[in-house]
């Protein structure tokens, strides 16, 4: 897998498909390139698809200092224009669709169009007296893990975040092996993210001028604190739309693949050229 250096630091990334225009692959957190693995060769013959490992994250380099968010808007911008691949297409899923609106507020012009499903933009509900309830118990449980990744509990930590905030009870049991250990790899990301001041917010006031195409998607089997997230930020990007995968949850990219590989190939192919 080749890597390329931006700004100071080793990004391991997959360039495939020599046709088509550029499509980027970001994965979300504790996770990795192998994320889009039953995805990409649905989309390889359509697009330019571009996946990478981000900062930190298994194959790519990892700093000695705290990862922030603003650290990886500034890797993806310096990536796109590296591998002369801006403006591209955005598919973000969970912390990638999180990172793919944090371009959109700072980098407008590096994105033809963006896909995120359910970013994990939880200070957008912070204000939100009638979302209040559901933002302590979300925020509790994060805290919970973030516990156990600050005594280097990186096991525990990474099977109470799948059980508790993720993807539901057993679902930790479920995992492959290569999951499970990918998750217990990248947990010191997780706990990075956790203490990364804006790492749950965006530029509200930026996305409202962002115009280009927008694609906020969910899972109708998702836990219950993604679904207001994408609704405030329908209520607030001005060309968006949404899409709700049914019999899904918070991966639908890998428990749909070819569902989700659809879904973003007539998204990005109704723009036109």
């Amino acid at each position: 897998m080749p890597t390329i250096e931006v700004n100071g630091v080793a990004l391991a990334y997959e360039l495939r498909g020599a046709a088509g225009p550029p499509l980027v692959l970001l994965h979300g957190s504790w996770g990795d390139h192998h994320n889009f693995n039953r995805v990409a060769p649905l989309l390889a013959g359509s697009f330019r698809l571009l996946s990478y490992d981000r900062r930190g994250h298994s194959a790519s380099q990892r700093p000695s200092g705290p990862v922030t968010m603003a650290d990886h808007v500034a890797d993806l911008a310096a990536l796109l224009e590296a591998l002369d691949l801006a403006p591209a297409h955005l598919a973000g899923i969970s912390k990638g669709g999180a990172l793919a609106l944090n371009l959109a507020a700072r980098h407008p012009q590096l994105i033809r169009s963006l896909a995120a499903h359910e970013p994990p933009l939880l200070d957008l509900l912070a204000g939100d007296l009638a979302r209040a309830p559901l933002y302590r118990e979300t925020t509790r449980r994060l805290d919970a893990v973030a516990a156990l990744l600050a005594q280097s509990e990186w096991a525990r930590g990474a099977e109470l975040f799948v059980e508790e905030v993720a993807l539901g009870p057993g679902s930790w049991a479920r995992l492959s092996d290569g999951a499970r250990r990918t998750f217990v790899d990248n947990a010191p990301t997780f706990l990075d993210e956790s203490r990364d001041p804006r790492g749950y917010g965006v530029d509200l006031a930026a996305l409202a001028t962002f115009d280009a195409p927008v694609l906020l998607t969910r899972g109708d089997q998702s836990p219950p604190y993604f679904a207001p997230v994408v609704d405030r930020l329908l209520a607030t990007l001005p060309n968006a739309q949404t899409h709700t995968f049914a019999g899904a949850g918070h991966v639908p990219h890998a428990s749909q693949p070819e569902a989700y590989a659809a879904t973003i190939a007539a998204f990005v192919r109704s723009l036109g050229r």
